[in-house]
């Protein structure tokens, strides 16, 4: 099992800085290396990312230890951790180094064949439809059934999900629980999503529910489609889940006030601490293209850090924003010249080197 940490540190400490993947925690790493060593070493040890599957570290902990010379042999250490986790986070760091130039990290992993450029983007993934034999009629006559089980309304959200949308699921969405009321089934929102816009008005009693669930899919709803009257309650949503501490999901707020522009004003505050604060750090470039959006004063600052940042989203908002300053021009040339940054990264810095550099 992996070694968690949960407890983070304080968001505007150096420590909650480098848990939270954050660009300021590596800018202030870099002005004291050898004060920042063994907190960059804890965060190879130990597991901070809220969701393994999309938060990234692997990268922002290799450059830390290369940009500040951090000697690797505590990470070399790690390989041979009892627990699997460990060991494939310490892996994870050395092969990017390995594709940095670094002869030490080659040697720990004498089978290791670099790639010719950074990672990939994670690509999605989108499952065959099950049913190919079914028509989507049939299909929506499973969801009525009372008596059709989970398993089998979850293949034909399924199967739905892959076909032009069905307008007459959006009656059947308040049915589609699972059985302890605690989620929706598997698919529902992917199945929703292109009927989104014909479901304001039933998202509207979704977002009045007592059932979590279905209250998040009307307030998603909502965000995407809804219009200045739905504001009031989106404000408010967002308001709760601060209260609540919940950092799986405000990022689809987020972008859906962006949509409102300055008209969605009264939410700069709640995003910018979303946007300090969270540990999901793979919400943060949602945050931080909301704020512009609605016209939040410090964005220079904001995008400029973001080079720094673990995501790769977020540095592309800084690559696509940040001012025009010596530090900035800088920072693109090492992202378009580092060997272990992605490769979608890499062109973005490059093409905005090539438009024109005045800084």
């Amino acid at each position: 099992m992996a070694e968690r940490r949960y407890e983070y540190a304080p968001a505007g400490t150096l420590p909650g800085l480098l848990q939270r993947g954050r660009g300021l925690g590596a800018r202030m790493a870099a002005e004291d290396p050898a004060a920042a060593a063994e907190l960059v070493y804890g965060c190879v040890r130990w597991e901070w990312r809220w969701d393994q599957q999309v938060d990234d570290r692997h990268l922002y902990l290799a450059r830390l230890l290369r940009d500040l010379e951090l000697p690797l042999d505590p990470v070399v250490g790690l390989l041979a951790a009892e627990d699997e986790d460990t060991r494939d986070r310490a892996t994870g760091v050395l092969e990017l180094l390995v594709l940095g130039g670094s002869e030490q990290a080659r040697a720990a992993l004498p089978g290791y064949v670099p790639e010719e450029e950074g990672p990939a983007p994670r690509p999605r993934q989108q499952p065959p439809d099950p049913c190919p034999d079914r028509d989507s009629a049939s299909l929506l006559d499973q969801l009525r059934d009372p008596a059709a089980n989970a398993g089998v309304k979850v293949t034909a959200l399924r199967a739905l999900s892959r076909r032009p949308p069905e307008p007459a699921l959006i009656e059947l969405v308040p049915g589609l629980g699972a059985a302890d009321g605690t989620r929706q089934l598997p698919y529902l929102g992917r199945a929703l999503e292109p009927l989104a816009g014909l479901a304001v008005p039933a998202a509207r009693e979704w977002a009045a529910s007592d059932r979590e669930w279905l209250a998040w899919q009307g307030m998603k709803v909502l965000a995407d489609h809804g219009d200045e009257s739905d504001l009031p309650l989106l404000l408010a949503e967002l308001e709760r889940l601060w209260v609540d501490g919940y950092w799986c999901g405000p990022d689809d707020l987020a972008r859906g006030l962006a949509r409102f522009g300055s008209g969605a004003g009264g939410a700069v505050s709640l995003l910018r601490r979303f946007w300090l604060y969270t540990p999901h750090s793979y919400e943060r470039a949602a945050y931080l293209e909301a704020l512009a959006a609605l016209g939040s004063a410090g964005m220079d600052e904001a995008f400029t850090e973001s080079l720094w940042d673990c995501e790769s989203g977020a540095r592309l908002s800084g690559i696509a924003h940040a001012p025009e300053r010596p530090e900035v021009g800088a920072r693109l040339c090492y992202l378009r010249d580092d060997p272990m940054e992605e490769g979608e990264v890499r062109a973005a810095a490059g093409r905005r080197l090539a438009e024109g550099w005045a800084g």
